[in-house]
């Protein structure tokens, strides 16, 4: 049985070096809009908590890549629950979703402390996988185009931390798929 908890205590003390040195010389920002603390604080279930900071992290994607039409109807109905899009540079905005997921792996050690045999645990890591496997598409091909200290500093943060998620996944067991869920489908 992997222990989870011994996993993230290995990861977490890494990430809050990255975080302390990235913020000691960052002007202090919250990385999260007040609807989206309102939401995280809503969300007590570590799964649906995950989910509302990969939600966090999308909307940051979309404001740094820019909105199609077929989002702006979408964006308007959002923005009655978790408010206006983030604004900032780019150096900004990716250092905000490296703050959303070191927050992200900080819950699922918190929970993995109290019960590491949690059955939500898994599911949010893989929840949390996905999103940073998306997030790495997107920001790649933008790595060759951040030329300022601090875009370069956030971007080597986001991908620490997202290194950390993908490390800490390939520890997972084998996905199982509930009988119930079988028989509906």
């Amino acid at each position: 049985m992997i222990n989870y908890s011994s996993l993230l205590r290995l990861i977490l003390p890494l990430i809050t070096i990255c975080v302390i040195a990235n913020s000691a010389g960052a002007q202090a920002r919250e990385h999260l809009t007040p609807q989206e603390i309102e939401l995280v604080k809503e969300a007590q279930m570590l799964d649906k908590r995950i989910d509302v900071f990969v939600h966090a992290i999308e909307r940051r994607l979309i404001a740094l890549n820019g909105t199609s039409a077929a989002n702006a109807k979408q964006l308007k109905k959002d923005s009655e629950r978790w408010g206006e899009l983030p604004t900032g540079s780019r150096a900004d905005l990716v250092n905000d979703l490296a703050h959303i997921l070191d927050e992200a792996i900080t819950n699922i050690d918190d929970v993995s402390s109290r019960d590491e045999r949690s059955p939500l645990i898994p599911k949010a890591l893989r929840r949390l996988v996905q999103t940073v496997n998306t997030v790495q598409s997107q920001l790649t091909p933008l790595k060759d185009q951040m030329k300022t200290e601090a875009e370069i500093a956030s971007f080597e943060l986001w991908a620490e931390d997202a290194q950390s998620v993908l490390e800490a996944a390939k520890k997972l067991p084998p996905e199982t798929t509930d009988k119930k869920t079988k028989v509906k489908q």
